[in-house]
């Protein structure tokens, strides 16, 4: 996995950060946790890798202080990521369990703008 990387604020609640690296997208799904790993990174909607603990040089947090992806990058993330939202959809095997909020993460769902946060939010 990359140490460095140049993350921007997708704007949506699903693949919360994308980096394009040598003209391919890296993209971080938020995921269900702790019923599933926190994150799960793709490289061109191919599965890389889940991860629990992000390496320090990735500087995903503040979210809000990252750049933003513009409108086209933000499409173009979303076009590829089609269809990924649900953990285990990159198998062919979307979570359904009763368990986890991952039937709700279609990609209507995903082209949903970022909700603002909530002052009792905790999430990142």
């Amino acid at each position: 996995m990359p140490t460095q990387v140049a993350w921007h604020n997708t704007g949506t609640d699903v693949f919360l950060y994308a980096a394009r690296v040598e003209g391919r997208w890296l993209v971080l799904r938020l995921n269900d946790f702790p019923e599933h790993p926190l994150y799960t990174l793709f490289i061109d909607a191919q599965v890389i890798a889940d991860v629990d603990d992000a390496p320090t040089g990735w500087r995903l947090s503040p979210r809000s202080a990252l750049p933003e992806l513009s409108a086209p990058e933000r499409a173009q993330v979303l076009a590829v990521m089609a269809g990924l939202g649900p953990y285990g959809a990159e198998a062919g095997a979307p979570c359904t369990g009763d368990w986890c909020t991952c039937s709700i993460l279609t990609d209507a769902y995903a082209a949903r703008p970022t909700l603002p946060p909530r002052p009792d939010s905790d999430r990142p």
